[in-house]
């Protein structure tokens, strides 16, 4: 099966350390976690426990075991907690690493999302061949989710949420890059910061709009030349993930497949989202 996956969490955490309305509701302890660590390590769990322990728990749950996870040079909180702090001890059946991704010459942050796997896949020779996942620190995907991409038997696959289960304000969820597919579930594009005509045009027959929250599985092989590739973004001036994957499906169709999933991803990107990220935890997971 393949039991490998990259977690990217090299970005600077910038909208999580600007201060927003509302952000004085925070402890001073959660306030401080938010303004100085990756924001997948704030503690928003029980007895401060990070939100990463929380994603790398359903990760050895859903059966992988070989996880390389990208860090940036600027934050060491990540190393300093697993390593260091022995933070790693609390998941046996996980092999982990880290790989740097740096920050260029010229440059206030990283390459973007395709070349934080870029930067992975150049440390893991030993997966050529193999399948592998890739997805976000800041998310928190499911054992379900997790389990699902890493039984496909796709040659590559993606988690294709149902917009209408995400559990955001409706301007938020109006930001989600949506999914256009073929009638046989088969990717045809990721619309990233969709217009209203384009939300519409991706509603299926059953009334359905798919949303992509960044969980992918791939061939080794088959992504790594258009991590390569990938330019910039014209605007955020980034290298983005779903940038190479629509680089792929144009030059071999019908090779990504989406999964229809409907469920709840919690996000823990801004401040404003740390409130609800704990009573989540403590709702669903009891903490």
């Amino acid at each position: 099966m393949n039991p490998n996956i990259v977690i990217l969490a090299g970005g600077i955490s910038s909208r999580m350390r600007n201060t927003q309305p509302g952000s004085d509701t925070l402890d001073c302890t959660l306030r401080r976690d938010a303004e100085v660590k990756s924001k997948s390590m704030i503690g928003v769990g029980r007895g401060n426990r990070p939100f990463f322990d929380y994603l790398l728990n359903n990760i050895s749950e859903a059966a992988y075991r070989h996880v390389v996870i990208v860090v940036g040079e600027r934050d060491t909180s990540i190393r300093q907690y697993y390593e260091e702090q022995g933070g790693a001890k609390q998941f046996p059946k996980l092999q982990m690493a880290y790989v740097l991704q740096k920050i260029p010459s010229g440059r206030v942050k990283p390459l973007g999302t395709a070349d934080a796997l870029l930067c992975a896949l150049q440390t893991t020779h030993s997966w050529k061949g193999h399948k592998l996942t890739v997805c976000n620190s800041d998310n928190l995907y499911s054992v379900r989710a997790l389990r699902l991409l890493l039984q496909d038997n796709h040659e590559n696959a993606m988690i294709d949420y149902d917009r209408s289960y995400m559990k955001f304000n409706q301007k938020r969820i109006e930001q989600f890059a949506v999914t256009e597919k073929d009638q046989d579930g088969y990717l045809l594009d990721i619309v990233e910061k969709p217009s209203l005509d384009q939300i519409a045009q991706a509603d299926n027959s059953s009334g359905r709009i798919g949303v992509s929250m960044n969980i992918f599985r791939f061939s080794y092989d088959c992504i790594y030349p258009y991590l390569e590739q990938v330019p910039l973004h014209p605007i955020r001036q980034e290298k983005e993930l779903p940038t190479a994957v629509k680089m792929m499906i144009d030059q071999h169709p019908r090779s990504m497949f989406t999964i229809p999933l409907s469920e709840h991803v919690p996000d823990l990107t801004m401040q404003s989202d740390i409130l609800e990220v704990k009573e989540y935890l403590q709702k669903e997971l009891r903490g």
